[in-house]
């Protein structure tokens, strides 16, 4: 299993409860309709960072082809526009 950790902040023009809102409602349902993604949450944060994204594959396979799957690629094309930093982790289990 891999777990897929990305903090990011939002331009400073974006209304961050909305945008987080936003984000999660396009990412989160991806669960069951990408294969190999088991697990994807989306939350606020509060150290800095304007939220979280915290999601579980079951491979690095998954996590590289949920990277470049349309249903992914279609529902960053929502938000994308919103965001200004990110910083990634990738670990496995």
């Amino acid at each position: 299993m891999v777990k897929h950790i990305v903090l990011y902040t939002l331009k400073e023009d974006a209304d961050k409860d909305a945008s987080v809102a936003l984000i999660a409602s396009v990412l989160e349902p991806l669960v069951g309709r990408i294969p190999g993604l088991l697990h994807l949450e989306i939350r606020r944060a509060f150290n800095g960072m304007d939220y979280a994204l915290y999601s579980e594959f079951e491979s690095r396979e998954a996590l590289e082809a949920y990277a470049v799957h349309p249903l992914h690629q279609e529902a960053k094309s929502h938000f994308f526009h919103l965001l200004a930093n990110r910083v990634a982790a990738d670990y496995v289990l």
